[in-house]
């Protein structure tokens, strides 16, 4: 081969040169964006957001939670049930007495009585009563001589219907003294009844 024939095959060798290595190139990028994509595919998921537990734990836990629920809500009712036992063992035996004077006392009264602008009823929050639906029946002696007071509180539901009937007295009042006897339901408290002063009678 001579001179000239050299000069034109040395630009035909580098452009092949340059094909090739271009080839191996894209073949290289190939693989690597292949091998790249199958570690990704391949790779363990993520179990930090996994609670871990099996379904039969879960339920196991959800029901341990519902007992759990139960439970306090049992505790809580036992407890009301025990506030208002101490209310109503804390209206003391006189009192009770004086309801069954009152109670005597009224059985022959007509109408409400001579006494009801003598007497004021005032709601006592069920959060002191243990839940119950207590009532202070205020009585004041607004007259010039010792006198004793018979009073009787009804209960009513929603309709206007007397549901229960409770009666509370004070004895031997001076004249412009207080008495603040309560009187209370034992009626549940749903549905929620409305006292009324039914009666008062000044003897």
């Amino acid at each position: 081969m001579n001179t000239k024939s050299l000069r034109r095959a040395r630009p035909a060798a580098l452009v092949l040169a340059v094909v090739a290595a271009s080839t191996v190139a894209l073949v290289s990028c190939s693989d690597d964006n292949n091998s790249s994509s199958s570690q990704a595919s391949a790779s363990a998921p993520d179990t930090a957001s996994f609670s871990g537990m099996t379904p039969s734990a879960l339920k196991s836990a959800a029901s341990s939670a519902v007992a759990s629920a139960q439970a306090r809500v049992s505790a809580a009712a036992s407890s009301a049930s025990a506030a208002a036992s101490s209310f109503e063992a804390s209206v003391s035996s006189e009192v009770a007495r004086a309801g069954k004077d009152a109670q005597n006392e009224l059985k022959d009264v007509k109408g409400q009585g001579n006494a009801v602008s003598d007497v004021a009823l005032t709601g006592k929050p069920r959060a002191q009563t243990g839940g119950l639906l207590a009532v202070v029946v205020s009585i004041t002696n607004k007259t010039d001589k010792k006198a004793s007071y018979a009073v009787q509180v009804d209960f009513l539901d929603s309709s206007g219907k007397v549901v229960e009937t409770r009666y509370v007295g004070a004895e031997n009042l001076a004249p412009g003294a207080k008495a603040q006897p309560v009187a209370i339901s034992t009626k549940p408290p749903e549905p929620v009844l409305t006292p009324k002063l039914a009666k008062a009678q000044r003897y």
